[in-house]
C-alpha cells in the first residue's frame, strides 16, 4: 500500500507532511525525511480509528510525487480487516473459526501490535484466502536519513525497512 504525501515547508521552519487520500493524516517534521517517517504512523493511526469504528480504510488514488509505503505486516493487517468487512465476518466469528479468544483478535486486528505474520496468515486461511509474497526490484534511489543508516547496516535483501518497523528495531537495541 503505498500513498502519495504533499510536503510543505511550515512557517517555523520545519515540514508539514499531508497525505491527500486519508482525511486527518497530516505530521510535522524538522527534515522532509522525518515528516515522511511520522507520515507512515499518522497513516496507520487513522487507520485504527477506522479499524475501531468499522469504517472503510480509505484507498489510495493520489498517484506520483512523494510516497509512503504501509509496512508489510500492518498491509496484511489491513487487508484482513478489509476481507473480514466484505465477507461480513465479524471478530466473535474469526475467533471461533481460530479457536482463540477475543484479545487475540483484536491484537491480531491491531496495526500497532507487532502481531506474527503466521497469526494473520492463519486468520486469512480461515476466511478462505491464501497469502501469498511478492518481492519486486525497486528503482535505486536515495532512502531518508535514518533510513539509509539501517541500509548500511543490513543486508541488501532487507534494506527497505519501512519506516515504522525500522523505528522500533532501533528503539529496541
Amino acid at each position: 500500500m503505498r500513498y502519495a504525501v504533499r510536503l510543505s515547508k511550515d512557517d517555523n521552519g520545519t515540514f508539514l507532511a499531508t497525505v491527500p487520500d486519508v482525511p486527518g493524516a497530516i505530521t510535522y517534521g524538522d527534515t522532509k525525511a522525518e515528516a515522511l517517517e511520522r507520515a507512515v504512523g499518522a497513516v496507520l493511526t487513522v487507520f485504527d480509528e477506522c479499524m475501531r469504528a468499522r469504517r472503510p480504510i480509505p484507498a489510495p488514488k493520489t498517484t506520483g510525487g512523494t510516497t509512503i509505503e504501509i509496512p508489510v505486516l500492518e498491509a496484511a493487517k489491513i487487508a484482513l480487516y478489509q476481507t473480514m468487512t466484505e465477507q461480513r465476518v465479524t471478530k466473535a466469528e474469526l475467533g471461533r473459526r481460530l479457536n482463540v479468544h477475543m484479545p487475540q483478535i483484536d491484537r491480531i486486528l491491531n496495526v500497532r501490535h507487532a502481531s506474527k505474520m503466521g497469526q494473520v496468515v492463519s486468520a486469512f486461511n480461515a476466511l478462505g484466502k491464501r497469502v501469498e509474497l511478492r518481492v519486486v526490484d525497486e528503482a535505486a534511489r536515495p532512502l531518508p536519513g535514518f533510513m539509509a543508516s539501517v541500509a548500511r547496516k543490513a543486508p541488501r535483501v532487507s534494506a527497505r525497512v519501512p519506516a515504522g518497523r525500522a523505528l522500533r528495531a532501533a528503539k529496541k537495541r
